[in-house]
């Protein structure tokens, strides 16, 4: 598990039972979203409630506060390959995959060529790299002393996350983490929380 404390944006959403975390990535312009469910309560309750006008609500200005926050989240990494043929012939784009058809002058000589695959690749990864343009403070945790006063954020059980565009609130990747550590907070290493998004994917950004 890592670690960072921070003011970050937080709120509480009575409805799912779940507490809504704000990380942004420096430059303000992208940022993660978590939504991560009160102990106890399954994740596909909050999934089941879960629509992109929610979001919107729990996560608006009003709803959130900067609130001091120690952040426990795994290191992972999500990939998942999606097949876009169905998506670009659903847009019109039907020419391109049939033999005959297709023009694809402007990429290559040969006129009797066409798309057979579309294939998208998406990777999110979470890991302690990026730090160096993080402003938030790090804090020690020794077993059994943490600060009672602060918020706790803890995933060590399934949650969501949405990376999006802050100006326009455009959902960017979505994912559902199924697996974190089940590893105590107190018992946790320090390490700071980097987030990156890998340069293949729309937009190159560290937090």
């Amino acid at each position: 598990m890592m670690f960072q404390g921070g003011k970050f944006p937080w709120a509480h959403v009575s409805e799912v039972q779940a507490q809504v975390l704000e990380l942004p990535y420096v430059g303000q312009e992208l940022s993660m979203v978590i939504v991560l469910p009160d102990e106890g309560v399954d994740l596909s309750t909050v999934e089941k409630s879960l629509t992109f006008e929610k979001l919107q609500t729990w996560t608006r200005p009003g709803q959130m506060e900067r609130t001091e926050v120690e952040v426990f989240l795994p290191r992972f990494k999500l990939g998942e390959n999606y097949n876009m043929v169905p998506v670009m012939q659903a847009l019109g784009v039907v020419d391109a995959f049939q033999q005959g058809k297709a023009d694809l002058s402007g990429m290559v000589v040969d006129s009797e060529l066409c798309l057979s695959k579309f294939v998208h690749r998406s990777v999110v990864e979470v890991n302690e790299v990026g730090t160096e343009a993080v402003v938030v403070t790090a804090v020690m945790v020794i077993p059994g002393c943490c600060e009672k006063s602060l918020r706790m954020f803890c995933a060590d059980h399934p949650f969501l996350f949405f990376i999006r565009h802050s100006a326009t609130h455009s959902l960017l990747f979505c994912g559902r983490f199924a697996s974190p550590w089940g590893v105590h907070p107190c018992a946790c290493k320090q390490f700071p929380l980097g987030l990156q998004i890998p340069a293949q994917t729309p937009g190159s950004c560290r937090i």
